[in-house]
């Protein structure tokens, strides 16, 4: 009888049973998401700062942003892949070192391309954090009560950024250069890179796969979304009759039909297209593009109401945007009793409703006074405040346990198109029922006739859209309730 002692069965670490006991890991990921939240307000505010130091045109300008989204938008997908084969948490490390190292060399920028650059590597490095967010703190937990708590907290950082990265942009542009708007980057980044190697354990070799990555689908599905991106600008700038436009949206139908193909096909596809007609996954998604369509179109049809339409300054109409800056803040400790209450399809579809119901309200209402936008803006608020955690969920609940970072993709992929989408169809209807410039041409009487018309038409058309997407998620919503009972 051997006298050996028997081998010891090695348990799996325990997963956190409050938030309090993740909070390195918790203030790791809201790092992330504040980067992706304040990045962009910065840099917005300090656009006309940097195009008179640079001397850049308005197309270098244009770049200077679109650089970073289409890299961004573009590789989401390949990282999810790469993520969920290689682990997430160690991606998501190099991402930040990335982003770090791209932010740091933002002092040694003296020309537009210089920046151009820069702002492509930080849009990789985005690419290669931001999906790894919601997968990695939707598998430190076990119930989705936690999930969704820890979902919000984090999405609150990033709204807190949101929200006060213009006034705090504005303040340090009155005392510093604009570089240290984004050189500020790289201490959020630390941050971040800290709090996720001490607080996250790394991937379990039973939530990762090993099939080789899909070369050519990665490639093409880089080039759609890419294309989806790039040609709502076009559109924007040169109009939609361009033959660059046209062009542009050709070869991304082409790519979008070859991706189709291509991931039928492969023995290893990049992405299951099986997966996403799951129940929870489809409606996850449809509930997320519709609230990111709705969000678009009253983003930009408000912002030109008030400052062209009412010739209001950006001052008056930054604050005339409070209200929905105040409930996105403040609504935070209501998300997860309120789901906890109706359930997470039910939030889901109610939440969604309110964002949709928002455009709704100010496509009928809100010519005839400030009323009726700020209330626009409160229910897009409140709705967003729940669907942009609960949605995310779902997807990731629908999906294999190695397919996490691919869906967190998914999920930041399609509220990036739908807000592109948005943006492109709103202007391009504006411009059909708008004669003139809408920034250079004197506002008469007729014209801003002109302007409501078109307004009731872009909100309407937006509308409609994102309510036929919310009702097709609810539909597929209720699938997964009868296949439970």
């Amino acid at each position: 009888m051997s006298t050996e002692p028997s081998p010891q069965r090695v348990s799996p670490p325990l997963s956190p049973i409050s938030l309090r006991q993740a909070w390195p890991a918790l203030a790791g990921l809201s790092a992330v998401f504040l980067f992706e939240m304040l990045d962009n307000s910065l840099l917005n505010v300090a656009l006309p700062t940097i195009g008179r130091d640079l001397r850049a045109s308005t197309t270098g300008l244009q770049w200077v942003t679109g650089a970073y989204s289409t890299a961004f938008g573009g590789l989401m997908l390949l990282f999810g892949a790469v993520a969920d084969r290689f682990g997430r948490r160690r991606v998501m490390l190099v991402g930040l070192v990335l982003l770090a190292v791209a932010s740091l060399s933002t002092g040694l920028v003296s020309t537009t391309e210089q920046l151009i650059a820069v702002r492509t590597a930080m849009g990789i490095a985005a690419a290669m954090t931001t999906p790894g967010t919601m997968a990695l703190a939707f598998r430190m937990f076990d119930t989705d009560d936690l999930r969704v708590r820890a979902l919000t907290v984090i999405s609150t950082a990033g709204l807190v950024g949101l929200a006060i990265g213009p006034t705090v942009g504005g303040l340090a542009l009155a005392v510093a250069p604009w570089q240290a708007l984004l050189l500020a980057n790289a201490p959020i980044a630390l941050i971040a890179f800290v709090g996720i190697r001490s607080g996250v354990g790394a991937d379990a070799r039973h939530e990762l796969h090993r099939e080789p990555i899909d070369v050519a689908g990665a490639v093409l599905g880089t080039a759609v979304v890419s294309g989806a991106l790039v040609t709502p600008t076009l559109a924007v700038e040169l109009g939609a009759a361009s033959g660059a436009t046209w062009a542009t949206a050709a070869a991304t139908v082409a790519a979008a039909v070859a991706f189709v193909l291509r991931e039928r096909t492969a023995r290893f596809p990049l992405l299951d297209l099986a997966l996403i007609a799951r129940p929870l996954v489809a409606s996850g998604l449809a509930f997320k593009a519709a609230s990111g369509l709705a969000v678009a179109g009253l983003s930009y049809l408000s912002t030109l109401l008030l400052q062209f339409g009412w010739g209001w300054p950006p001052a008056l109409a930054a604050v005339g945007m409070l209200p929905q800056v105040a409930v996105l803040i403040a609504s935070g400790r209501l998300v997860g009793p309120f789901v906890h209450r109706i359930g997470l399809s039910r939030a889901a579809a109610v939440s969604a409703s309110a964002v949709v119901g928002g455009l709704a309200v100010f496509t009928a209402f809100g010519r005839f006074g400030y009323g009726g936008v700020a209330l626009a803006l409160v229910l897009v608020a409140a709705g967003m405040r729940v669907i942009g955690v609960v949605a995310g969920n779902d997807v990731l609940r629908g999906l294999p346990e190695d397919r996490t970072s691919i869906g967190a993709a998914l999920v930041d992929t399609s509220s990036e198109l739908a807000t592109g989408i948005g943006i492109a169809a709103t202007g391009s209807i504006l411009a059909a029922l708008l004669t003139g410039s809408i920034a250079t041409t004197p506002w008469t009487g007729t014209r801003l006739a002109q302007f409501e018309s078109g307004v009731t038409v872009a909100g309407g058309a937006l509308t409609a859209v994102s309510a036929a997407l919310v009702v097709f998620a609810i539909i597929r919503s209720r699938r997964v309730v009868e296949q439970v009972g």
